[in-house]
């Protein structure tokens, strides 16, 4: 087959990946179909974790054995390790599978061409390398936890064309359009946790929930950063802690916030991570440990600017997506989307690495892997509220 035809089945692996978006972890999300004389005959995606791979569920799903001559496509690279399923290249040896097209490798270090190195031992004809940068990017959770062995922290900013996120009376909605809006609930829907600082909760009162359209609402782990537990002083607490998903959030606070309040959120059904400080900001190594130990292999923070700008002082921010909307506002106390750096040198400027452009609307997508220098200078006078 010729390169067009195989990147146009390969799209299709992809829409079958993206249909399982979100619900895999920790594993990655991959597609899957069979080719028969220029026909699909059958198509697979990763189930929850636990259950089959997309390649086994793509030879389930034909019914009967594939016919000579058939080609298996597939998002990512076979198993060929024996977990709680069997390995994904014995099942396609065993179907009698002699031509494989593969878009990325397997990231995973111990696993990496060993799976196309076994089936091409076997006499299957196999090609990688289809639409490679798409079949990565699609698994950026899983890319991050399997080689890193911690859980991917990103963030996301929505600000205007010079970098504020507020008015200076703090008024933000909306800076981006429904288009924009609508791409951040398709993101929240992919993280297995959403995170907030105190002023954030205070502020807004947000759901934290993903609600695509057209799509049931569903609730991740919502963590709330409140170091000092502001958010529990007043008689009215924030929905979070009351509503039908409160079981699912988790209070991320310090030592000095008083085992009162954290008693009461407990009572309530809340979760508390109390992580021990000096000061009141919760430490970021911490909680990044604490989430590895419970297997939650990504968490996409949405503020606010002062927990953001912490995180990326603490150099524990990996990827980062900021929207930006065709708004000025041209006021020096308009509230920036990032401080607490010196940098006197762009060659000392944080920057994005593997970047992606997404025009959403009026309103443009940045995003991409955090790259910071070797020399990163915090400003000790910024106050953080994390």
């Amino acid at each position: 087959m010729s390169t067009t035809e195989h990147e146009t089945y390969m799209r299709r692996a992809l829409e079958l990946a993206r249909s399982v978006w979100g619900t895999t972890h920790p594993n990655p999300m991959v597609g899957a179909l069979l080719v028969e004389d220029g026909q699909i005959v059958a198509e697979g995606a990763t189930a929850p974790d636990g259950g089959p791979h997309a390649e086994r569920l793509a030879l389930l799903n034909r019914g009967k054995p594939p016919r000579p001559g058939a080609t298996l496509y597939v998002t990512m690279e076979p198993c060929s390790t024996h977990g709680r399923t069997g390995a994904c290249t014995e099942a396609i040896l065993a179907a009698g599978i002699k031509h494989v097209v593969v878009g990325a490798l397997d990231p995973n270090p111990a696993h990496a061409g060993k799976g196309l190195e076994l089936l091409r031992a076997a006499g299957v004809d196999v090609v990688s390398g289809v639409l490679e940068r798409e079949c990565t990017d699609h698994n950026l959770i899983f890319n991050h936890w399997i080689t890193k062995g911690t859980p991917l922290i990103a963030a996301k900013s929505a600000v205007t064309l010079d970098g504020r996120t507020a008015c200076r009376t703090g008024d933000s909605k909306w800076i981006t359009g429904e288009i924009a809006r609508a791409d951040v609930h398709r993101w929240r829907r992919l993280f297995p946790a959403i995170a907030v600082g105190a002023g954030t909760v205070m502020k807004d009162n947000p759901q934290l929930t993903a609600r695509p359209p057209g799509v049931d609402e569903w609730c991740p782990v919502r963590f709330v950063f409140d170091g000092l537990l502001r958010t529990v002083v007043d008689k009215q607490l924030p929905q979070i802690y009351t509503d039908l998903h409160r079981e699912r959030t988790v209070v991320v606070t310090t030592q000095h916030g008083g085992m009162g309040y954290v008693r009461k959120l407990r009572d309530l059904g809340v979760q508390v991570w109390v992580l021990p400080s000096a000061t009141k900001r919760v430490p970021m190594a911490d909680f990044r440990r604490k989430c590895t130990e419970e297997r939650i292999s990504g968490v996409y923070f949405e503020g606010g600017a002062q927990l953001v700008s912490q995180i990326l002082q603490d150099r524990h921010l990996d990827y980062y997506f900021v929207y930006r909307a065709p708004v000025l506002l041209a006021d020096d106390r308009a509230k920036p989307m990032l401080n607490g750096l010196r940098t006197d040198k762009l060659i000392n400027a944080v920057r994005l690495a593997d970047v992606r452009t997404e025009t959403l609307g009026d309103d443009t997508l940045t995003r991409g892997r955090v790259v910071y220098p070797e020399k990163m200078a915090v400003d000790e006078t910024v106050f953080s509220l994390g």
